[in-house]
């Protein structure tokens, strides 16, 4: 009888070993960056070649990178009819930005550019009297939609480098839905959109924040379980250059001033039903302050907020907010 009890069990673990799902995998370049993305599904398809063909659309459309982009030849005051990408990432642009009451504006490219943080290297120099010329003409208020044509000063200069990665993740996530797809996690750099739980773990998706490492090292503050949503971070440390007396200044240029914003804000992850709100909010709140981003979000319970700095000591120090989660 024992024999035949320890059989069975046997043959039940084998089967369950069997049946154990394995996730799809995919990863590469893109967005001059990574991603990661895995997913089970039926039959086990593989979309890498439908996700391939989505990644090129989001970069002809909103890459500044590309000089025959869409937003390229915007940018050259060229006429262009854009496409539904476009129009959803310069929508929701719109959005944070008058929440935000200009923090976040996309119009600050040309400034960008002359930091050397842009797609367009060394293309000014960040005097005083060059960033005071090119603060006018920034302005996202000035920029309109109209019959799928974008309305804008000639001296403006668009980027939606801030939101388009967000968006490139919620697009792939939306196409994996579209397939009948429940469980996936859309990584691209870090920022993320997952759905259902990691079936070959039987698990919620686990998910990391980066220590605020300079020296280009990963290690994580912090792991998070998430079934459903996305996270995006912005660090200071991810992105920064040092001026001729080896001071760091980082990307998160203010929009009023045009010069890099002062802050002990190292990282911000924010959670988010979308990506690519994710994304911009992540952006905007670095260069909100500490105090900002606490009164932002007592309006705005449907943002979670992680928050990495430094206080007078300069020790690091990490703050939750709207309960983000433990």
């Amino acid at each position: 009888m024992k024999k035949s009890l320890v059989l069975i069990f046997c043959i039940l673990l084998m089967t369950c070993s069997e049946d154990k799902p394995e996730n799809i995998k995919l990863t590469g370049p893109v967005f001059g960056t990574a991603f990661n993305i895995q997913y089970t599904a039926e039959d086990d398809v593989n979309y890498i070649t439908q996700i391939d063909s989505l990644f090129d659309v989001v970069n002809k459309s909103l890459s500044t990178y590309l000089p025959n982009s869409d937003i390229s030849r915007l940018n050259r005051n060229e006429d262009v009819v854009i496409d539904k990408h476009f129009k959803r990432v310069f929508q929701a642009s719109k959005d944070i930005y008058r929440l935000t009451e200009g923090t976040f504006d996309p119009t600050i490219g040309n400034v960008v550019n002359a930091w050397n943080f842009g797609a367009e290297k060394n293309k000014f120099l960040t005097d005083s009297t060059t960033i005071d010329s090119l603060v006018q003409f920034v302005g996202f208020n000035r920029v309109g939609l109209k019959n799928n044509k974008i309305i804008k000063p000639n001296t403006s200069y668009l980027e939606f480098n801030a939101i388009a990665k967000g968006y490139g993740i919620d697009l792939i996530g939306e196409f994996l839905e579209s397939k009948g797809v429940d469980n996936y996690l859309v990584d691209i750099g870090g920022d993320l959109r997952v759905s259902g739980i990691n079936q070959e773990r039987q698990k919620p998706w686990s998910v990391g924040i980066d220590d605020p490492n300079f020296d280009g090292t990963q290690s994580y503050s912090k792991v998070i379980s998430l079934m459903k949503g996305a996270m995006a971070t912005s660090g200071t440390y991810r992105k920064f250059n040092l001026d001729q007396d080896g001071r760091r200044y980082a990307h998160i240029i203010n929009t009023k001033t045009g010069y890099p914003s002062k802050t002990n804000i190292l990282s911000v992850s924010v959670i988010a039903p979308d990506c690519m709100t994710a994304d911009g909010y992540a952006t905007a709140f670095q260069a909100m302050g500490i105090e900002g981003i606490k009164e932002f979000l007592v309006r705005h319970d449907e943002l979670k907020v992680y928050l990495i700095y430094e206080d007078e000591e300069k020790n690091l120090r990490t703050l939750s907010l709207n309960n983000f989660p433990e």
